[in-house]
């Protein structure tokens, strides 16, 4: 099964007519997507792009085959534009399949927002699940019956929730190439737009790109374990949940636990808990070693400067006899022992941490010893990690992977 992108943008593509914005201003060359439109082995085309045709045209293809044109939006969704000679577009109900005369198979899906999402299977038994943009399947249970499918376009980063929804129930795979579509001018294009895509398993390709279902691709490996650094109010955290939206279940691991009548700390803590998913879990723990010895779901760990806190308070780190005597090498130990740990582990992992000494130093003893052991804390995780991150004012720059 052939498969032709016409458009991969949102409804009003990218860039916005008369939008300023700075995604918007460099959405340029490949990276400028006019609405998303999916031509299927020139017989079968889901939503419409302006102008399909000249989009055909330039893809090296036609639409004169087309035999039949579905709409995935909502009825009160985005104008859509009838060329002449195409097929009048309709909609399958929810549940229902259509035989296509080209010898494809659609099957309707219900959602858990306004519209209609396509199951498409070829004369070859290849099979693609298409997505309206804001959409995930409303019924899950039986989308892995007959495995995982071999395509799946989605809004991966409007609904990063819907992928670990498909993932949770097998049908998406290890194998599955995941497509982002309807993309808009919410994250900037570009490396980061493709950097942010590939954290979650999934990428993009530019308006025009012709892909064949079920061939075998480079699908964007998953690091196993991610350090994300930053200063305060960088963005670490966003950016460490971030990388695990698309992941069916994840652990947050709290390391700062609860402050009793700090405002301020239970303010930070209803903050953190409002943007993570509803599936995701809290433990709220210092003891790391034993969580990443186990198997289980993804694990984000947050933050390494609060466990190191609480790794120096049992070896009385601020008592300067204590620390010539013995508490230095104990602390060595445990960060040694954090960092096996790391290494060893079977889970997916993502672990944050502040980044220090780049100001100005601490004026007392105790404030550079902590200072000094975070330091060697965060090169010693980060030696372990296949991915490596410091976030600036918001950005994510890579250090490694």
């Amino acid at each position: 099964m052939e498969l032709t992108l016409l458009g991969t943008g949102a409804p009003d593509g990218l860039p916005r007519p008369g939008c300023p914005c700075a995604s918007c201003a460099t959405a340029v060359g490949d990276e400028a997507r006019a609405a998303t439109a999916l031509l299927v082995d020139g017989a079968l085309l889901l939503d419409l792009t302006p102008g399909p045709a000249f989009a055909a045209a330039r893809a090296g293809r036609s639409i004169a085959g087309v035999r039949q044109v579905l709409l995935s939006h909502p009825h009160d969704g985005p104008a859509v534009e009838f060329p002449a000679g195409l097929p009048a577009p309709g909609r399958v109900p929810d549940g229902r399949e259509l035989a296509v005369i080209s010898g494809h198979r659609v099957r309707a899906m219900a959602l858990d927002a306004p519209g209609t999402g396509y199951e498409v299977t070829g004369p070859e038994g290849e099979r693609l699940l298409y997505l309206p943009p804001g959409a995930s399947p409303a019924g899950l249970a039986p989308l892995g019956a007959s495995g995982p499918y071999d395509m799946v376009l989605l809004d991966v980063l409007g609904r990063p929730d819907a992928l670990a929804r498909l993932r949770e129930t097998g049908a998406v795979g290890a194998t599955t190439d995941v497509l982002a579509v309807h993309l808009d001018h919410d994250v900037p294009p570009g490396r980061e737009l493709h950097r942010r895509l590939a954290a979650l398993g999934a990428r993009t390709v530019p308006d025009g790109t012709t892909l064949v279902v079920g061939d075998y691709h480079a699908v964007p490996d998953l690091p196993r374990r991610t350090l994300v650094l930053g200063g305060a109010r960088s963005g670490k955290s966003v950016e460490a949940e971030r990388r695990l939206e698309g992941f069916p279940d994840v652990v947050y691991v709290a390391t700062g636990g609860t402050r009793e009548g700090d405002r301020e700390w239970a303010a930070r803590i209803a903050l953190h808990r409002e943007r993570r998913p509803g599936s995701w879990r809290t433990a709220e723990t210092c003891d790391l070693v034993p969580l990443l010895a186990e198997d289980g779901p993804a694990l984000l760990i947050d933050c390494l400067g609060l466990w190191l806190t609480d790794a120096m308070d049992s070896v009385e780190a601020w008592d300067d006899a204590v620390w010539a005597n013995g508490g230095a090498r104990a602390l060595a130990k445990r960060v040694a022992e954090l960092a096996a740990a790391v290494r060893a582990t079977p889970r997916t992992v993502v672990l944050v941490s502040n980044e220090v000494g780049s100001g100005v130093v601490p004026a007392t003893a105790s404030g550079r010893r902590f200072r000094d052991e975070l330091g060697r804390l965060n090169a010693a995780v980060a030696a372990e990690c296949e991915h490596v991150l410091l976030v600036v004012a918001g950005q994510p720059l890579p250090l490694r992977g």
